[in-house]
């Protein structure tokens, strides 16, 4: 009850009202106009008491020194200044440290609703296979060595090994690849991914909480846990500042026996300013990004975004599009162009439901090609399409699938499909007629400014290094398109993680760029996470510290100068109230300051802390 009255009390609502009555008592007091009650009062009980329940309860509660902070200080300057009977005093020093309060909590807000959304992706149940029948049962009653039948359309609901039948996994959840990969008996399936296309038998080998999705789940949890909130920087110093504003006083009135000059030393001495540097700082910080589509979620992203000195990339989604596109169409027979290869091969697949067979599709009608009518389909899920165009029976699939109907491959084809390979693409080979007639390949695509934002974040002391699920083959092509020289291929999403706190206990400030589920806890791990918020999944987003709602990566040079500059404005902010304070000092020690114009210094100091967080929200950072 006690406590919920002291947090409506340092609320909003209550602090403006506080203020207000703080301005009449300065109003009267400069002309000189008395009334029976001191508005300043009012002042005191709303931002004086929270202060004073803070105070104790640390001194209760608190461990060691920690039991000292600047709200002891503050509520024993006000009493202080209460018993000399200087109300305006007492209440300015309380109504500036509710006001500083107020602006860090709205600078600390963060949503932790992608955790819920995480669990939520758990498949709830699954196909055993016992005795020949086939039964649905709960997915925490699936046991080790348990034999599933996964269906098209269907979430895999524990880590196995394909026993039987071919397919396509979208494990994107996992590894944050773009395509699709091709399954069959012998291979792993991970909880959580996506069976697109054929049936498939699994046996169990990790369920409940040791599948790779609970993992998942698991490491957010942690990495959550290890992110601790910002601290005011003048409780830091609190364990030096109450003591010695404590002997200042107790000095000043030993040698001069004037209560009043110990009373203004108090007074001065507390870290108004101090506490409003940071929080006043970093909300024109924010607000400024906010203004250009980057959502910094907490003072301590931006504080430690000026300090990375370690960018690490997801590919898929981060420094490209997501997006598969045609980029090459070979054609192996003299007579035939292109143009006439890309038009057979739609026509082929234009009955196909695989990601490749669509991007076929979509790319030949953009090209305006006409398609023509295809007979006779069927599909092999993860292999190949056949098909009769035109009246020839055309192949598109897999070198595999070829091989099947007797296609061979010549050198040269050979040759070509290899460097397609060392490219990262996907090829679609294309035989007419029993005869292999080209290829078609397909690729993720690179973010136009990609390069450009790499190179400035070099420039400014921060290394590019790229972390991705993909194999090893596409991850190299992307890197070196986009000027990233050091390559991590093949994670999961632990093996970001690991290579994440490798860095860090190398002394690496580390800032992490993701977008996907599979991103989560290496966003949470780093020092400072960024999830491409636009197209990013929500739990990338909400695990992350820092969203890019535009999308736009060219947008992180410009938000490593502005916490740069967040931090160094800071730093000026703090430098300026201590020599503030230091000067209100002597001059309270030698009686040219009262605890009404100490205090009136003290706004000075804190309206100038503001002013210079103001000049932060207006300046140019060339975004």
């Amino acid at each position: 009850m006690l406590k919920r009255l002291m947090d409506q009390l340092a609320g909003v609502t209550l602090t403006i009202v506080s203020g207000v009555f703080l301005a009449v008592s300065l109003i009267l007091d400069l002309t000189a106009t008395a009334l029976p009650v001191d508005p300043a009062w009012v002042s005191v009980l709303i931002s004086g008491l929270p202060l004073v329940y803070l105070a104790v309860w640390r001194i209760v509660y608190n461990p060691g020194i920690s039991k000292i902070s600047s709200a002891l200080l503050i509520s024993v300057a006000m009493m202080a200044a209460i018993l000399i009977g200087d109300l305006f005093a007492a209440g300015e020093v309380a109504f500036i440290m509710a006001i500083g309060a107020i602006l860090e909590d709205k600078t600390a807000e963060r949503a932790k609703k992608g955790l819920h959304k995480l669990i939520g992706l758990a498949p709830q149940q699954g196909r055993r296979l016992r005795d020949g029948r086939e039964e649905l049962i709960p997915a925490q009653d699936i046991g080790k060595g348990d034999v599933l039948r996964i269906l098209p359309g269907e979430a895999v609901p524990v880590d196995g090994v394909i026993l039987s039948g071919e397919t396509s996994v979208d494990q994107s959840i996992m590894t944050g690849e773009s395509l699709p990969v091709d399954k069959g008996p012998g291979d792993s399936v991970f909880c959580g991914t996506l069976n697109r296309f054929g049936a498939v038998d699994i046996r169990a080998t990790r369920v409940g909480e040791d599948s790779s999705l609970q993992k998942l789940i698991r490491m957010v949890r942690q990495a959550e846990n290890k992110k601790a909130p910002m601290q005011r920087i003048a409780d830091r110093w609190a364990s030096w500042l109450v003591p010695v504003a404590m002997l200042i006083a107790v000095v000043a009135y030993a040698i001069t026996g004037d209560l009043v000059r110990a009373v203004t030393v108090l007074v001065v001495f507390c870290p108004c300013a101090l506490v409003l540097a940071t929080p006043t700082a970093i909300m024109a910080a924010i607000g400024q990004a906010t203004k250009h589509g980057v959502i910094i979620k907490s003072g301590e992203a931006l504080e430690k975004m000026g300090n990375v000195d370690l960018v690490a990339f997801d590919k898929t989604g981060t420094l490209t599009f997501g997006r598969l596109e045609v980029s090459d169409v070979r054609s192996f027979e003299p007579d035939m162009t292109q143009e006439e290869l890309l038009r057979l091969a739609a026509s082929a697949e234009s009955r196909s439901e695989h990601p490749l067979g669509k991007a076929l599709v979509a790319h030949a009608r953009s090209l305006g090609l006409t398609l023509a009518q295809a007979e006779d389909f069927h599909m092999e899920a993860g292999r190949g399409v056949s098909a009769r165009v035109e009246g020839r029976t055309l192949l598109c699939g897999s070198e595999a699938y070829l091989a099947g109907y007797g296609v061979a491959v010549s050198p040269e084809a050979a040759q070509v499909l290899e460097g397609l390979r060392d490219q990262g693409k996907a090829s679609v080979l294309v035989a007419v007629q029993g005869r292999l007639a080209g290829v078609a390949a397909l690729s993720d695509v690179v973010r136009p400014d990609a390069k450009d934002m790499v190179a400035k974040l070099s420039a400014m002391g921060a290394e590019a290094v790229l972390l991705t699920g993909d194999n090893r083959r596409t991850a190299a092509y992307f890197a070196q398109l986009v000027g990233i020289e050091t390559v991590r291929s093949e994670l999961l999403p632990q093996e970001k993680v690991e290579a994440i706190d490798q860095m860090q206990r190398q002394g690496r400030r580390v800032c992490m760029i993701g977008d996907g589920v599979n991103d989560a806890p290496a966003l949470k791990t780093a020092n400072v996470g960024v999830a491409m918020g636009g197209m990013g999944s929500d739990i990338a987003v909400e695990a992350a510290d820092i969203a890019l709602m535009s999308d736009d990566i060219a947008r992180l040079p410009y938000l490593k100068r502005l916490s740069v500059a967040a931090v160094r404005t800071i730093r000026l902010s703090i430098s300026l109230s201590l020599v503030i304070n230091f000067i209100a000092i002597a001059l309270s020690l030698a009686g040219m300051l009262n605890p009404t114009t100490g205090a009136l210094v003290h706004n000075a100091g804190s309206c100038l802390v503001v002013l210079i967080a103001a000049l932060l929200y207006d300046r140019r950072f060339d975004v």
